[in-house]
């Protein structure tokens, strides 16, 4: 069987000529830019906003007496800086507008005994801003700052954001029950 006879054609056409020879370059791609740390970015930006618009340091917020936080002996500043920004979820909350301050003590104390046997972790406790009481000056926020530090099932807590309660709130962080 012989050749077709284009094939004839092309052989003469390329006689003369020989391979090139192979190159040994290699094609590089450049590298992909690297990811931007959004909420990194979102995290530096609260927290920079929240040390303008906030006191000093957390110690300084404590003395102002403006602003109830607190957080137990040995544990990280994490904890107090979770529990302000929402990360655990609120699962109960008590109100104290009308009481004096033996029924909002018995009641505190009632609320935080029920939460700790339900395994509730996060609570909201609403003292009011004083706004009814005598000197117009918030009574029961002083009061309760006591009353929880004293708890040892309190963990941390810290004044509600505004959307919560604000400076008439505070949010409490309590212990695991076992």
């Amino acid at each position: 069987m012989g050749s077709p006879p284009d094939d004839e054609e092309f052989r003469r056409a390329v006689a003369g000529v020989s391979p090139l020879a192979e190159s040994r370059r290699v094609v590089l791609r450049p590298d992909p830019p690297p990811p931007l740390p959004r909420q990194s970015e979102r995290d530096e930006r609260a927290a920079l906003a929240e040390s303008l618009a906030g006191p000093l340091s957390l110690d300084d917020a404590i003395d102002s007496g403006e602003e109830l936080s607190f957080l137990r002996e040995g544990l990280s500043r994490q904890v107090l800086r979770k529990l302000r920004r929402g990360h655990w979820v609120v699962e109960d909350s008590l109100d104290l507008h009308g009481m004096n301050r033996i029924e909002a003590a018995l009641s505190v104390t009632g609320f935080l005994r029920r939460c700790v046997a339900r395994r509730i972790r996060c609570v909201r406790i609403v003292h009011g801003k004083g706004l009814g009481s005598h000197n117009r000056e918030p009574v029961l926020k002083g009061k309760l700052r006591k009353w929880l530090w004293l708890r040892d099932e309190v963990l941390a807590f810290c004044q509600a954001p505004a959307a919560q309660g604000g400076a008439g709130a505070v949010l409490v962080l309590l212990k695991n029950a076992r």
